[in-house]
């Protein structure tokens, strides 16, 4: 966007969220009606912008760790060629293979891997240019030529935290939050006067301010370095093989400022790394366009309030964790798909088409299967349940072009048909920062009842019942994902904002409007026309 607005440069996340939390409070709390539930789902938004800095500063602390010994190593000495050295180094390559995972911030295994990563390049800005969780970047960097003593140095006090450990509180702040909004949602079939209460703007300033945030967050997307995607992308767990070949498109660089001395030159990709590098920017791109047009379709068509679904898709796209991970399609897709099966909600086998792929692509919506078998019991099961096995045996066949030998390996990993992973080493988030991931297994089983209690309660479901506990069911898989669980955020933040706007839907039952089948109309209206 600098080359087309004058000096313009990407604010820094910490920035963003105190502007975009005041921005939030102006459009959106209602401070005529200060003691209400509306204005406590805007706080509870705001706060999860919290836990997502100290998240992306503890990886920004890693990456800055090991960039400065990388340069520092490119720009050390020669070591003497005695046996004195040698020994000396080898002894210290010795005891640093020896040191366990768990001491220092960033365990032996991911060290070496982020080194392998720097040390070939030939400027540490290429290599390190995002994290895998989107790291902000740092402030204005050096000189061209500047010395590396020069760079940007943490205080003392910042200093004596290890990042691994920013890291793990900010996972716990974000489960504690997002326990809140499970809480939340959990309560929501309960309240039945939902008074509206509209944006404290008009249509039309909504509408271009959420066309200006759209613009700015594509325009990112589009200006990513697509090596850092391809050599950090993230390690995703079970769900389908394309997702898990798609690299991370990086909004934000984490830092600028230790690459001394070397030219800036862009590397090249191979062939099929910028084929991947460019569908992975389409994806993006087309996710969130289908996220903000889903969530006004269904402010227009189900709400009958297009004022109501226009603010919600700007809060969506103002919201700190959208700028944070635009580029993250594993983020933006289900969250479009399940979206849009909401949207298709009328139709079952569309909304099954919708729910099944995402099912297939990221496993942890194949959950909601019980909430959505009992909403259409009455009227649309099989339509759906249809639907759902087309898409599902869509994406398994695709699989099969791999070859027969990967295709049961592929499904085991498409369906997650293994057992919990229980190693630290293996897993991510706050299950590979300190927590024992035994926890994980009453975790699932929690989750497990979860679902089976949403499908049978509230016994007569609608609209708004689906919406808020289908949300509530993807919170719930956050505490137990294992790679990065209180991250993907945007599995349930389109359909939690949509419950937070929603009118009074009680009469949106399967029963009144799904229609019916061909085959049953065709025989209602011969026994209509059969003499008595």
């Amino acid at each position: 966007m600098s080359e087309i607005l004058l000096y313009y440069r990407r604010p820094d996340p910490t920035t963003w969220v105190y502007l975009s939390s005041f921005l939030t409070i102006g459009l959106f709390f209602v401070f005529h009606r200060f003691w209400s539930f509306r204005n406590l789902d805007v706080i509870l938004l705001i706060l999860l912008a919290p836990g997502l800095l100290m998240v992306h500063k503890g990886w920004q602390r890693q990456i800055q760790e090991i960039e400065s010994e990388v340069v520092a190593q490119r720009h050390a000495p020669p070591m003497p060629t005695g046996g004195g050295g040698n020994q000396d180094a080898s002894a210290s390559q010795t005891s640093a293979r020896q040191q366990p995972p768990q001491q220092g911030p960033l365990s032996v295994t991911s060290r070496e891997f982020f080194v392998s990563l720097l040390a070939p390049l030939p400027q540490a800005t290429d290599a390190a240019a995002d994290s895998i969780d989107a790291a902000p970047p740092v402030e204005d960097g050096l000189e061209e030529n500047a010395p590396v003593a020069m760079a940007p140095m943490t205080s003392d006090s910042d200093s004596d935290v290890e990042p691994a450990s920013i890291r793990r509180y900010g996972f716990i702040y974000l489960f504690l939050i997002q326990f809140l909004i499970l809480t939340r949602l959990l309560l929501d079939p309960l309240m039945v006067r939902r008074p509206q209460l509209d944006p404290n703007l008009t249509s039309g300033g909504l509408t271009f301010i959420g066309v200006s945030l759209f613009i700015f967050m594509m325009a990112n997307v589009v200006n990513s370095t697509p090596r850092i995607q391809i050599e950090q992308g993230p390690k995703l767990g079970p769900g389908y093989a394309l997702m898990n070949m798609l690299p991370a498109i990086p909004t934000r660089p984490v830092t600028d400022a230790l690459a001394a001395g070397a030219p800036a030159t862009e590397p090249e990709l191979t062939e099929p790394q910028a084929h991947l590098a460019t569908l992975a920017k389409v994806l993006a791109i087309a996710a969130h366009a289908a996220i903000v047009i889903g969530i006004v379709l269904i402010g227009n068509w189900h709400f009958s309030n297009i004022k109501a679904g226009v603010g919600c898709a700007t809060l969506y796209l103002m919201l700190p964790y959208t700028a944070q991970y635009t580029g993250r399609v594993d983020h933006a897709l289900p969250a479009a798909l399940l979206l849009w099966a909401v949207l298709c909600y009328r139709k079952p086998l569309f909304a099954g088409i919708f729910l099944g792929l995402a099912s297939g692509l990221v496993y942890y919506p194949l959950f909601l299967l019980p909430l959505w078998i009992s909403f259409y019991w009455r009227r649309g099961v099989w339509r759906f349940l249809i639907g759902v096995g087309a898409m599902l045996g869509l994406l398994m066949m695709l699989l099969s072009f791999a070859g027969t030998e990967s295709l049961i390996e592929h499904l085991r990993t498409m369906f997650g048909l293994f057992k919990p992973e229980v190693e630290q080493a293996r897993l991510g988030g706050i299950w590979g920062l300190g927590w024992n991931p035994i926890w994980r297994l009453p975790v699932i089983v929690a989750f497990v009842i979860l679902c089976s209690f949403l499908a049978a309660w509230p016994a007569q479901k609608n609209l708004g019942t689906l919406i808020g506990c289908s949300a509530a069911v993807m919170v719930a898989a956050q505490f137990w994902h294992g790679y990065g669980g209180g991250l993907y955020i945007a599995w349930f933040l389109p359909l939690l904002l949509l419950t937070i706007f929603r009118p009074n839907l009680q009469d949106r039952i399967a029963a009144k409007v799904v229609s019916a089948t061909s085959n049953s109309r065709f025989r209602r209206s011969s026994m209509e026309g059969d003499p008595a």
